[in-house]
This record gives C-alpha cells, sequence and structure tokens, in this order.
C-alpha cells in the first residue's frame, strides 16, 4: 500500500513538472526547432514565398558559393569587416568604462544608469539623431572637425567611412557590456589587491596580474556575444545606409532580409541563413578550444 502510494505521488510529481516544463518545450519545438527545420528544407528548394517550393538540391548553396549572386560575397566581405573593428572596439571601450565606474566616487550610481541609457532607447530614435549628427553639410562633427582645421567627412555618405562611423554609433550602446564587465569587476576580492600593495605592486601591477586575469571569464563572455552580434548586424544598414554607399555597408543578414522580403528568394535567403549558422557555430568553438589558454577561473577549473 505504502509504495503504490509512493509511486502514485512520483507520477503526480512528474505530471506536475512536465506541466511546468511544456510550455518551454513547446515554445522551443514551434518557435526555434520547426523554423529551423524549414529553413534547412527551403534552402534546397526554389521557392518565392508565393508559390510551391520545388526541390532543387544545394543549387542554392552553388549559386552564392560560385560568386553568380555578386552581393553574396560582398555581404560577406562588409560584414567581416566591421566585425574586425567593432568586436575589439566595443570591448575596449566597455572595458575602460566599466573599470571608471568601479572607482569609488560620488554619482557612480547616476553614470552607470547613464552609460546605461542608449540600449533601452529606441534604435530607429538614436540613428536619426546620429543621421544628423553625422551629416555632411551641417552635422555637429563636421563642425568640430572644421573649428580644428581638420578635413571634413563624409560619414555615412562616404564609400570609406561609412563601416568606422557604424562601428563609432554601436560603441555608444555598449552599456549592456559595461553592466557585465562591472559585475565581473565588483567580483574581485580586495585581498588581492591588498596582497600586491604589500609586494610592492603599483596600478599597472594590479591590473596585469589581477583585474585582468580575473575578469578574463567575463571577457570571454563578451567576446563571443560580440563575435556573434556583429555578425549578425542589420538595424543600422536597414535603417541608416540601406547598404551603401556603393554597398560598402550591405551586411550580410541585410542582404539575407533583401534577398528573402524584397527579391522574394525564400530558398536562397535559408541557404544564407545556415551558411551564417555554420559559421557562427565554427567560430564560437574556436573560441571555447583557445580559451583554455586564456580564460582563467578562481575555482581552478579550465573552461
Amino acid at each position: 500500500m505504502k509504495e503504490k502510494k509512493t509511486i502514485r505521488m512520483s507520477t503526480w510529481n512528474n505530471i506536475v513538472g512536465w506541466s511546468f516544463a511544456l510550455p518551454a518545450v513547446l515554445g522551443f519545438l514551434i518557435f526555434n526547432l520547426m523554423p529551423m527545420a524549414l529553413s534547412g528544407y527551403y534552402s534546397l528548394c526554389d521557392y518565392n514565398i508565393i508559390g510551391s517550393p520545388s526541390w532543387v538540391g544545394i543549387k542554392n548553396y552553388v549559386v552564392l558559393f560560385s560568386g553568380q549572386e555578386k552581393t553574396f560575397w560582398l555581404s560577406a566581405k562588409a560584414t567581416v569587416l566591421y566585425a574586425i573593428m567593432a568586436v575589439p572596439a566595443n570591448l575596449i571601450f566597455a572595458f575602460m568604462i566599466a573599470l571608471l565606474l568601479n572607482c569609488e566616487m560620488k554619482g557612480r550610481a547616476f553614470f552607470r544608469s547613464l552609460f546605461y541609457l542608449p540600449c533601452i532607447l529606441p534604435a530607429v530614435a538614436t540613428s536619426f539623431v546620429w543621421l544628423l549628427l553625422m551629416n555632411p553639410d551641417f552635422g555637429l562633427f563636421n563642425t568640430l572637425l572644421e573649428l580644428l582645421h581638420l578635413s571634413k567627412s563624409q560619414f555615412f555618405w562616404g564609400r570609406g567611412s561609412v563601416l568606422p562611423s557604424i562601428v563609432f554609433m554601436g560603441i555608444w550602446s555598449t552599456g549592456s557590456t559595461q553592466v557585465i564587465f562591472l559585475a565581473g569587476l565588483q567580483d574581485i576580492p580586495k585581498v588581492y589587491y591588498e596582497a600586491l600593495e604589500i609586494d610592492g605592486g603599483n596600478s599597472w601591477h594590479k591590473f596585469w596580474n589581477v583585474t585582468l586575469p580575473m575578469v578574463s571569464s567575463t571577457l570571454f563572455f563578451n567576446l563571443v556575444m560580440g563575435i556573434i552580434n556583429a555578425l549578425q548586424v542589420f538595424a543600422q544598414a536597414y535603417i541608416i545606409t540601406e547598404g551603401g554607399p556603393n554597398n560598402a555597408s550591405l551586411f550580410y543578414v541585410y542582404n539575407l532580409w533583401r534577398q528573402a522580403f524584397k527579391y522574394m528568394d525564400m530558398g536562397k535567403a535559408s541557404a544564407m541563413a545556415w551558411i551564417l549558422f555554420v559559421v557562427v557555430l565554427i567560430l564560437t568553438a574556436v573560441v571555447f578550444k583557445t580559451s583554455n589558454k586564456w580564460v582563467y577561473y578562481e575555482g581552478g577549473d579550465e573552461s
């Protein structure tokens, strides 16, 4: 009798547990796994959304890699160049701001909120502000350059300046990265700094031998997320440049969106999505594989 009661109680607990987990499981199946499976199928089809998909095998991949679709490699190049500039710039700037916010000073809570503010502002609104600031004719930035007797820039309207301008614009909204860095900095035990001071260490020794190793795990996380976000950049091209000038800011995801919803070529867009997925997966795996050489965990375990 007691065993039957225990079995019934265990069964009831399992039912309750699965009932709570069911929405998450269904959400994953319906909104993640099913769309991925469909996009994988569409990538092997000629599909224009309106009609029925027709099987073409790997034709879409051949068209992309062979250069028959010329914008594919142009968008890949623009995205890689952007990622090379944006990832280190965002990490360095966010880490420097986090170091400043970690110092004992008046109004620290106010400045933390101030630096995080751009993250909660609408992307469309902030984009129009940057358009005004970087306007080559009457923008504030060119006015300052003129006052300093420096040559003006075309910013978003120049082929050579559009990517640096978008990177500079992105640095402004690294508040979430700053918060994560700040959390890592505040988790460092002060006893390490005190021990280094006793041994005669200066500020540089503290930074190089204590701060940097202790936040390496936080840096690792921000690096992975930074790479993923940089390879998926979309809003700036969609709102500001529309891929111009002369395809200089034709980012990969913007080109993917254009193939799918402007040219109605869902098959080719799905193939591009899967190529991006594989590239992100490989780069993430490389970062994880090399992390045991530079990421330090206080417990002594390596990643």
